[in-house]
């Protein structure tokens, strides 16, 4: 991989922050906080590991996130939506493969609950009201989406999206959709621990680490400090 693609951003904001000089104080991020009720429906566990799928913007800062929870096995940066031979990141970045840049979270449902995982979610990792969008980065690829692998998962998120709309959490209507996962396809090893690997990168420091601040403030019971890194087995499957 030659280096010009290792220091790809998710978008085009990625060139103008990179002119940042470092250290860069993160006040905001491009996608804020929100403080938001616990899903009123959240079944009780599963037995074993399970994998929730989801997609809110560059997955740079989605895998970050869960990699600093409690409770995830490990999250891996990929691809949804769309068919194996446009997997792959120079298709996604034209917006036209059907795929959206999604993270699949193993997680373990005796820490943490697959609501818990959805609250997280809608509250930290990405404002679940812009179409087509987050923050900086622009098209299809950076939808809102939750890419279910089970009728209880779909059950859940449904539930609790009508939850967020009742309760008027939002200035805006939520965009997120709800479907089956059709497949995953994991993404390629550079994209793998970006944040992590790259924390000085303007385009981190401004739109992800303060996601990673927030779900230490809102989430601190599950909070990790040491992040739960992607392996190379799990980077192949």
């Amino acid at each position: 991989m030659t280096q010009a693609l290792f220091r790809l951003a998710c978008g085009a904001a990625a060139a103008a922050l990179a002119l940042w000089l470092w250290p860069m104080p993160a006040l905001r991020a491009a996608e804020q906080a929100v403080v938001l009720p616990a899903p009123a429906l959240d079944p009780p566990p599963p037995a074993g590991l399970q994998t929730a799928v989801l997609a809110g913007g560059c997955f740079w800062g989605v895998q970050g996130v869960f990699q600093h929870t409690a409770g995830v096995v490990s999250a891996v940066s990929g691809y949804a939506g769309g068919s194996a031979s446009t997997a792959n990141y120079t298709a996604v970045t034209t917006g036209t493969s059907g795929h959206a840049e999604a993270v699949k979270v193993t997680y373990d449902p005796q820490r943490i609950s697959y609501g818990r995982l959805l609250q997280i979610f809608f509250s930290v990792v990405h404002d679940p009201t812009e179409l087509d969008r987050q923050g900086p980065d622009v098209g299809p690829q950076y939808r809102s989406a939750i890419f279910t692998t089970s009728e209880a998962q779909q059950a859940v998120a449904k539930a609790y999206i009508a939850q967020l709309t009742a309760a008027k959490a939002y200035d805006k209507p939520i965009v997120t959709t709800v479907a089956s996962l059709p497949g995953f396809f994991v993404a390629e090893d550079y994209h793998q621990n970006y944040l992590t690997l790259h924390p000085r990168q303007p385009y981190i420091v401004f739109n992800d680490l303060p996601k990673i601040a927030n779900l230490k403030e809102l989430f601190a019971e599950n909070y990790l400090d040491k992040p739960t890194l992607v392996s190379r087995d799990q980077m192949a499957h």
